[in-house]
């Protein structure tokens, strides 16, 4: 009988060291995994990026039948998701960072760090937690936490093939940045009619009216004579591509409610052929000054840019460099001097 619980204690402990190292090589093989692991290099398998900033701001890009969007649909800058994808497929290893460091660098990150979180069909594979740049800024201090290794237990430094820089800005979670700047990306055959009305300059405002190969010119609702065909599909051919310069980051709520009471320089609307309207609302950019008499004055102090509402209420700075194909119709249109000269 003794004999028989020695070989079965004997068993136990051959198994027990048995188990324990393959449980070390195991982990011993996971560990290197988990730290260095971080590519993705088949991208078409991502259906869906979230990234969380150390603001607390998420933001959430999900790829469509024909282009990447945000969370609700709504458009967003694909140049911007390349930079990410690229990211994801040239991520590489490219050293450890000194055992005694890791303590400091775990807790910084624990409170200052960027987030990203990575799906593919549907399901999550892995995160991203992006620290402080790597000592010579060539490389980013990084954590691994993955749906096949789970979390890494420390930082290491991981860089993009063939970049000498970081990884961080890449990813950010500001919908701001995000947005796609266009305004107008409208074929001159799908508009119907442009209305520009100038409130401080009533001589400058024009309509461009088309139907079919029927168009026509008015300047303050009258009708222009010897309008050259040619130079009114030149005109709306300005509208295939416009952009907002960039967005607001200047004015309050309470500064932009109060530019929204003032009268605006100038309206543009955009009527498509199916009925959709766009709607332009342009602000110069101005700043309240005192006259010697007392009197409070506006001063257009910016001679490149201005104030634009767009149709969602939303508050963008626009360059006139880009505006003025679109404003200045006497361009096009000669005959709005000569009336001029009548009015």
């Amino acid at each position: 009988m003794k004999n028989i619980i020695a070989l079965i204690l004997a068993l136990a402990v051959v198994s027990g060291l048995s188990y324990y190292v393959i449980q070390l090589n195991t982990n011993k093989g996971k560990s290197d995994s988990e730290l260095i692991d971080f590519a993705i290099k088949e991208t078409d398998e991502i259906d869906k990026v979230i990234i969380h900033d150390a603001f607390g701001r998420t933001f959430e890009i999900i790829r469509g039948v024909e282009s990447w969007t945000d969370k609700d649909g709504g458009c967003i800058q694909q140049t911007s998701v390349e930079f990410i994808l690229n990211a994801f497929r040239t991520i590489e290893f490219k050293g450890y960072l000194p055992e005694e460091s890791h303590d400091k660098y775990k807790k910084l990150m624990s409170s200052q760090h960027k987030k990203v979180d990575i799906y593919g069909d549907g399901e999550w594979l892995k995160s991203w937690y992006m620290g402080p740049s790597a000592p010579d800024h060539h490389g980013q201090i990084m954590l691994l936490n993955s749906k096949e290794y789970g979390k890494s237990d420390n930082p290491v430094i991981m860089k993009l093939k063939g970049v000498n820089g970081i990884i961080e800005p890449r990813f950010f979670a500001d919908p701001k940045k995000w947005f796609c700047t266009n305004i107008f990306a409208v074929q001159s055959h799908k508009i119907k009619e442009v209305d520009l009305t100038f409130y401080d300059e009533p001589e400058r405002s024009f309509t461009v009216k088309k139907n079919g190969f029927n168009m026509s010119v008015f300047q303050q609702g009258k009708p222009l004579i010897s309008v050259d065909t040619s130079m009114i599909f030149r005109y709306l051919n300005n509208y295939k591509k416009i952009h907002y310069d960039i967005a607001n980051y200047e004015l309050s709520k309470k500064q932009i409610d109060s530019m929204k009471m003032t009268i605006p320089f100038c309206i543009l609307s955009l009527t498509e052929t199916n009925g959709d309207l766009t709607k332009l609302k342009c602000f110069r950019i101005k700043q309240s000054e005192y006259t010697p008499q007392g009197k409070v004055e506006y001063r257009d102090i910016d001679k490149d840019r201005f104030w634009a509402e767009l149709p969602n209420g939303e508050v963008v700075k626009c360059q006139y460099f880009v505006f003025n194909p679109l404003f200045l119709g006497h361009i096009y249109f000669p005959s709005m001097l000569d009336a001029n000269d009548e009015i």
